[in-house]
């Protein structure tokens, strides 16, 4: 991608950049995407989720694991569509949260806004500041780190 130009993506160009799948793919679409500086993508949450078969029965709920699962492939999605070389063979790695707060309930019909900025790299370690927004109020925010991996 060409660095400070807002990029969109659809499910098509995600799914060529992010190995995730069903179930486990939780960006449906990239509204605007700079290289090395922020993206905005959301997440459709629906009733249909798997997970809600079991958190909880009656109450559903979306797990903040997941929340924190989607902000982190966000933000694989900024920090792999700032590198010049080739994405195919290469994984974005968790490799720890801070700050991780929960500020309200993420429920079915909602529409899981993930933003992720500040992009800070260093060699093939990344952190940034992600924050996860529903009807524009803040669900969860953290401070994400990664790592740029070899796929095997």
């Amino acid at each position: 991608m060409e660095e400070n130009v807002a990029q969109a993506m659809d499910i098509a160009k995600i799914m060529s950049l992010l190995p995730h799948r069903y179930p486990f793919l939780l960006v449906d679409r990239v509204i605007e995407c700079v290289p090395g500086d922020h993206i905005i993508a959301y997440k459709n949450v629906s009733f249909n989720e798997p997970f809600f078969q079991g958190h909880f029965p009656g109450t559903p709920v979306m797990p903040g694991v997941l929340i924190l699962e989607a902000l982190a492939q966000a933000g694989g999605l900024l920090a792999l569509s700032a590198k010049g070389e080739d994405l195919e063979k290469k994984l974005f790695l968790f490799t720890g949260l801070e700050g991780v707060k929960f500020r309200r309930q993420v429920v079915p019909g909602d529409r899981l806004e993930l933003h992720c900025s500040n992009l800070r790299r260093k060699l093939q370690l990344c952190k940034m500041d992600a924050k996860a927004f529903v009807d524009g109020k803040l669900a969860c925010e953290a401070q994400i780190s990664a790592a740029i991996a070899n796929r095997p």
